[in-house]
């Protein structure tokens, strides 16, 4: 047991503490648009932990906020099993698990395909090469995306290749392959000494030339400063506002009898990559949503993360840039539930089908439409239109320099694994249930809003750990936490922790009482049949009364499905569930 104890002396408690934040949040209802049964319920949400641990290494309440964004989510669907199926005699109760949301925060690294990790070096032959410009697989393009000393001491600055890479590399003066350079300390060598060439205003009007995705790392205090800093932390969590149109309620498709899945017959197109913008859909799935995630045989995309977040889905290939493929998508739009919109902003609007184009297109229907955005920025503010991903929010807002400061540096340093990713994610899913329910009850059509910078503003609303907890916290970690520095890849720093948190919280990876059989307490395993081979990931983490949340199906590699509603529950999936 930790011994997490606050500054009066009195033992910290994460579940009170989460209790305290989802409460908060209930409290800001009308600000965020929530049915107002998530306030009038919320003494009917519970949150419980088998340890009482904090499990990541983190100065930030990351547990406890993700665990009660669950609670806000569960909370919402409650309200959208009333309204399907009927309000139960006492209010719907809702539970989540502080391990669950663990688990959450950290899945694709618990995730496996045939027993293997994503940080077996042997993964790479079980999954479809989506990697098109090899911006992940090698070694030294990878490193385009890491976090750098500038000319000036003290100042970093994380440059973003995305996922492609020759350009951030040729920004800075560097060649887009080096085939001769395969060491790991070479390669940051090689690659730090070119950005500390630059100051970082130069590497921000570099970058802005060539529509890159780098930023400073900024400490909170000056972040809040710069004009985008100081609008957004004025502005809610997340959004979700009416778009025009005068639409009567949407009644919920029919439903198999007796069914409790509260999305069931819900179609939701995903125009996602990566994780924070599939994390929206699989959580959608998981209540019953037809899920289609449309992506361009064209564009790259982390072949591993598809193992996680394509759960539940279908994928299927269409190029939008072609007119076969532009009019095979206004098909599905002539059906389309949900549209859930991860691309970089301003995207899909120059391809004609951003939420106005979507809501004029429901008006003309007369069935609404939700639409949900998931963006680095935000949507208000001189940088909404720029490029980002995890790492980018994270440096931005201060959350790298805190992380840096717990690890007893006076460097930033990119907090393990992506869990702003499902933090917004998790909103996002939020966002895009709350707008459900607002068009069966009112009518309309609803816009969604959700950014990794929200969720990391989110993250310093709620606080950090008192010095005390932080100090017990640094007390427990490994001696190899604090070699980890500032250049480290994501996966380096992902792969450490994750080992210490296997040695310390052995409850999290494996069940005692069937210890012999390989079970996990917190995932499921599937056989996939696009995959051919088993399949491990996290289970669905909110426990809602009434309410039927599971997956029907396995995930899939992008491009394995056809482009069509018609093959959904008619098919013969191929895939099972094992435990």
């Amino acid at each position: 047991m930790a011994n997490n104890c606050s500054s009066n002396g009195s033992r910290y408690s994460p579940v009170l503490e989460t209790s305290r934040i989802f409460s908060s949040l209930c409290d800001q209802s009308e600000r965020l648009s929530l049915p107002e049964e998530v306030l009038a319920n919320k003494d009917k949400v519970s949150f419980s932990t088998s340890h009482n641990e904090i499990y990541f290494p983190i100065p930030f309440k990351e547990t406890e906020t993700l665990a009660a964004l669950k609670g806000v989510e569960g909370s919402v669907a409650a309200a959208l099993a009333d309204l399907r199926f009927g309000a139960t005699e006492q209010p719907r109760s809702v539970q989540v698990s502080l391990e669950a949301a663990t688990a959450f925060g950290c899945q694709a690294y618990m995730a496996k395909i045939d027993g293997l990790s994503k940080l077996d070096p042997n993964v790479k032959s079980k999954l479809k090469d989506t990697d098109l410009l090899a911006a992940q697989s090698n070694g030294y393009r990878r490193m385009s995306a890491n976090l750098y000393k500038t000319k000036n001491p003290g100042e970093f600055y994380h440059i973003h290749g995305s996922l492609e890479a020759t350009t951030t590399l040729n920004m800075i003066g560097l060649e887009g392959h080096r085939p001769d350079l395969t060491d790991y300390e070479e390669i940051i060598k090689v690659i730090e000494a070119q950005v500390q060439k630059y100051t970082v205003p130069e590497l921000e009007a570099m970058n802005k030339e060539r529509r890159q995705a780098g930023v400073p790392a900024l400490k909170y205090e000056d972040f809040i400063k710069t004009p985008h800093g100081a609008l957004n932390v004025q502005e809610p969590p997340w959004k979700v506002v009416k778009l025009q149109g005068d639409i009567a309620p949407t009644p919920f498709p029919a439903a198999r009898p007796g069914s409790k899945r509260i999305l069931e017959g819900v179609k939701v197109l995903e125009m996602c990559r990566i994780i924070a913008g599939p994390t929206v859909a699989r959580i959608l799935a998981e209540y019953g949503a037809d899920v289609l995630k449309i992506t361009s045989p064209n564009l790259s995309d982390v072949p591993f993360f598809q193992v996680d977040g394509n759960m539940g889905k279908h994928a299927a290939d269409l190029d939008l840039k072609t007119e076969a493929g532009r009019a095979e998508f206004e098909k599905l739009l002539e059906d389309v539930d949900v549209i859930v919109d991860g691309y970089r902003p301003g995207a899909l609007e120059k391809l004609g089908y951003g939420p106005k184009a979507m809501a004029a297109l429901a008006e003309k229907r007369g069935k609404g439409i939700v639409f949900v955005n998931e963006n680095c920025f935000g949507y208000e503010g001189e940088w909404a239109g720029r490029a980002g991903w995890q790492q980018i929010a994270d440096c931005v807002t201060g959350v790298a320099w805190a992380q840096g400061k717990f690890m007893g540096r006076d460097t930033p340093a990119v907090p393990p694994f992506p869990i702003s990713d499902y933090g917004t994610g998790c909103m996002g899913a939020i966002a895009a249930l709350t707008g459900l329910y607002h068009r069966a009850k009112s009518g309309g059509s609803y816009h969604g809003q959700a950014s990794l910078m929200h969720y990391d503003l989110l993250l310093f609303a709620v606080g950090q750990y008192s010095d005390e907890v932080q100090e017990k916290l640094r007390a427990a970690q490994p001696a190899e936490f604090f070699q980890l520095r500032h250049c480290d890849s994501v996966d380096r720093i992902s792969s450490t922790v994750l080992k210490g948190m296997h040695k310390r919280f052995p409850h999290l990876y494996l069940d005692p009482g069937v210890e012999s059989e390989g079970r996990h307490p917190l995932t499921e395993s599937w056989f996939s049949k696009a995959y051919g081979t088993d399949i491990e990931v996290v289970k669905p983490i909110t426990v809602v009364q009434g309410v039927d949340n599971q997956f029907i199906r396995a995930s899939r590699p992008n491009g394995s499905d056809r482009a069509t509603w018609e093959d959904f529950g008619t098919e013969e999936e191929g895939d099972f569930k094992k435990c």
